[in-house]
């Protein structure tokens, strides 16, 4: 399972400006694009948000380009954009 962990985003404050995310996975951390996490995801790759002391799932919406966003108990979330910055 792999953990958003921080965001960056460009040309505004909405999931679709989030342009690239860090994560942890075990003992590994990384980076990728928005367009690398969403091609993971799509493959079968389980992403998440620890907030609030719970995980919550990301998922890809599919828009032009499709983005990541978090989904907790069928309601979509803001906590990708709780997230610091870089």
């Amino acid at each position: 399972m792999r953990y958003i962990t921080q965001i960056h985003l460009e040309g505004g404050t909405l999931h679709e400006h989030i342009t690239r995310l860090r994560w942890k996975e075990g003992t590994s951390t990384g980076e990728g694009s928005r367009a690398e996490l969403v091609h993971w995801v799509r493959n079968g790759g389980d992403a998440r948000v620890n907030a609030r002391s719970r995980d919550v799932k990301v998922e890809v919406v599919d828009a032009t380009p499709p983005y990541l966003r978090t989904k907790a108990n069928g309601i979509s979330t803001d906590n990708l954009l709780e997230l610091p910055r870089f």
